[in-house]
This record gives structure tokens, sequence and C-alpha cells, in this order.
């Protein structure tokens, strides 16, 4: 079997929201047939809203910067569904992809042939086991792994960690995961143990109430972002640093662009101090961490920067960015959505700064149309566009500073035209 072979099946699963499977059962059995990969692994588990990628990349690569030999998993992908696991920084070789799948796959038939599951374990279940086997198959010795969606009942929530982090809650997946902040909090909780260290990201009051009376119940040390202090604040459109204090203090160099990454390397501080990581390795690693795709500013003739602000939290820390970075600066906005998001929040938070907006769509079944898009806009400079490709080439020929943002799939499409 071939690495496009591969693909090509996991994709035939069907969308993952559709064929989710709302227990452990499953993964839980596909894992014990292919005799537990994940464990024996040290993990650390991150959930939240926003910010889970970035702050799972700082960590990644502190750890990697402190010399542990890492594995990483990460949703979605942008360009390559290699991106998703990661072991030293580095995506999957082909053939360590295609020898996980085979295992995985070999393991579901056969829970499938005697009867033991009642349909083919779900995409994010499949890719989560082939996570876990190649780690294992690569012998890592720390394992960051973020959650897909939720965290009580994701796939993800198999292992016990050693530090559990949570990122900021916000409205996102109402439909699987509530429809107030506390009941998306208390899926959120799910991923905390007992004997895990837990670090929280600054959160609503409402959100910190429900994870405080979760780690509680559990008897869980907490540390939260906030006891790590900033001074020496720099910033600039792309790149901050500052001072974080708690037992020590550490400086901090982010290249990673926007206000709320602040917040993220602080989380990502305190949840390295937690592991063990020395302060000069937290340092290192995250002034090297990359995270592709949010705030990333890949052309500057025109100036065109991609961010996956597919939610209102998300739509509110670009809209920040713009207007703390760009003020009095006319700007684009390309925007496209798939149809199960909350567009009239994203789109009446993004939409009044920008000068024109082009609508589009990623090449995507699930993706809202152009035409459907601009009825929810009264902006008076809007224009549609059929394709991604189509979008881009009129921003290339008509200069101004252009925000491509909404889906990560419009976000990964435009990455894949624009970054050789």
């Amino acid at each position: 079997m071939t690495y496009a072979d591969t693909v090509r099946y996991l994709f035939s699963l069907g969308p993952e929201l559709k064929t989710i499977k709302w227990d452990l059962e499953r993964m839980n059995l596909l894992l014990a047939e292919l005799s537990e990969p994940q464990a024996g692994l040290r993990y650390i588990h991150v959930a939240g809203t926003n910010g889970k990628g970035s702050v799972c990349a700082m960590l990644d690569s502190s750890l990697r910067a402190a010399g542990y030999r890492t594995g990483l998993y990460t949703s979605p992908h942008l360009v390559d569904a290699r991106e998703r696991i990661r072991i030293d920084g580095k995506w999957l070789p082909k053939h360590a992809w295609v020898a996980a799948f085979e295992k995985v796959y070999a393991a579901a038939e056969r829970l499938l042939a005697c009867g033991t599951v009642d349909s083919h374990p779900s995409f994010f279940e499949t890719l989560t086991a082939m996570a876990f086997v190649a780690f294992q198959d690569a012998g890592t010795d720390v394992v960051v792994l973020e959650t897909g969606l939720g965290g009580r009942l994701d796939a993800t929530n198999v292992v016990e960690p050693e530090v559990t982090v949570i990122t900021p809650i916000d409205f996102d997946h109402e439909a699987f995961l509530g429809s107030s902040l506390n009941l998306i909090a208390g899926e959120k909780a799910g991923i905390l143990k007992a004997d895990a260290a837990a670090v929280f990201a600054a959160q609503r009051p409402e959100v910190l109430a429900v994870l405080e009376a979760k780690a509680a119940e559990l008897g869980v040390s907490v540390t939260h972002s906030s006891d790590w202090v900033v001074s020496h604040l720099t910033a600039s459109r792309w790149a901050s640093s500052f001072v974080a204090t708690g037992p020590v203090a550490i400086p901090v160099r982010v290249r990673l662009a926007g206000g709320h990454q602040i917040e993220n390397a602080l989380t990502a501080v305190a949840a390295l101090w937690a592991f063990g990581v020395e302060p000069d390795f937290i340092a290192l690693g995250i002034a090297r961490a990359e995270w592709p795709g949010r705030l990333e500013r890949v052309a500057e003739n025109p100036e065109i920067i991609l961010d996956g602000a597919h939610n209102p939290a998300g739509a509110r820390a670009l809209a920040s960015f713009i207007q703390q970075q760009f003020a009095g600066e006319p700007i684009r906005i390309v925007f496209g959505a798939m149809r199960d998001k909350a567009h009239d929040e994203v789109v009446g938070t993004l939409f009044p700064l920008a000068a024109e907006v082009v609508l589009t769509a990623p090449a995507q079944p699930r993706a809202l149309g152009p035409e459907a898009l601009a009825e929810l806009t009264d902006h008076p400079n809007v224009k549609t566009m059929a394709t991604v490709a189509e979008a881009l080439e009129y921003v290339q020929a008509n200069p101004m500073t252009t925000f491509v943002t909404g889906s990560l799939f419009l976000v990964g499409e435009a990455r894949a035209l624009l970054v050789s």
C-alpha cells in the first residue's frame, strides 16, 4: 500500500463530525487489539478552544531543546495529513506512516470480522491510533497530544498524562459540546486526571469555575498561567518578548504574531515548568517555535497573512491584531467558511475592519458558497470568487495588505498555492 492509498482510505471513512462516536469503547478496543501502543509513553495532554496548536508547538520545541525525543499529535492539517503526526519536529516519513496505517487497519479488520466493533473506527480514531503506533515504534520519550474535539470523549483521552493543559475555552462546535460555556468547559475538563498536574490558561470566570471544580474533585494540583507575571514586554507586528516570572524568571521571545500568543507562551512556560524542563530550554524552545497558518506572513509585496480564525474567539484575536498593528492602513479580507460555523459573529467582527472583502470557498464539500456568505454582510465593497486560486490571483494583481482567513481548509489551500 502506498501513502496515497492510505490517505484515500482515511478520507473515505467520511467527515469526522458525521462519523464521530461519543464514547471511548471503540477506541479502547482498537488499542487493546494493537497491544496498547499508547502505554508506557510520557504525555502532556492539551485541550481548549483556541491556542491549542500554538501551545503544543511551543511545548514540543522546548522539549526537543531539552534533549527529549518527542512526538507531536495535532489537528487539523493544512496541506499534508502527515503534519498531524511529527517525531522530533518532522512530519512522519511516508514509510513510517504506511507501516502505522497497515497495523491499525489490520487490527480494525480483525475487530470487524469477529463482531467486536459494529463499524470501522472513524477517521480521527484511526489517525490517533496510528500516532500511538508511530510514537511507540520511534521510541519517543514524551508526546505532546492535542485533543481533536472536546476532551472527555475525545479519542486522545485514553492516556495517563503527566501534565494536562487547558487553553482558553470559548464557543465552538456547540452542536457536539453543548450550547453554554459551562457545558463546553465540562467536556474540556474531561482530560484532567488525578495523578497529572494541571495548567489552566486565562479563562472566563464561568469557565474557570467549572475547571476548578473538576480539579478539586480529582485532587489535582493546578497552576494558572497568571501565576507567571509578565514584565519588560516589547512587541512588534511579528514577534514579542517579555520576562515571565514565577518560581524563576525566564526571558521569553515569541516568533508567533499577535497579542494572544503572549498568553499562549505563558501557558507553555507553566506547563513546561510543571513537567520539569529547565528554564534555558524553555526560553530556547519557545523562541524557535513555529506554527503555520496562524497570523503567518507568506508574502510581502503585497503583504499576505494567513490566519485560521474559524470561530468567534479566533476572529476577536485577529481583529485585535489588525486594530493594533494595522490601524489607519487599508486592508483586504479574503474569507471562506464551513457551513457548520458561527458565521454571523465572525463576519460581524472582521468585515468592518476591511476596505475590501473577497468571499470564496475552499474545495471542500462542507464549504459555504461565497454567494451565501455575501448575504450575511452589508459591507459596501464585497467581491465573490468561485475558487481560492481565483481569489489569490485577484489579490496579487491588486496590491493591498490582505488577510486570508476563516476556515483552516481555506488557509491550507491558500498556503499550498503561496508557499513553495
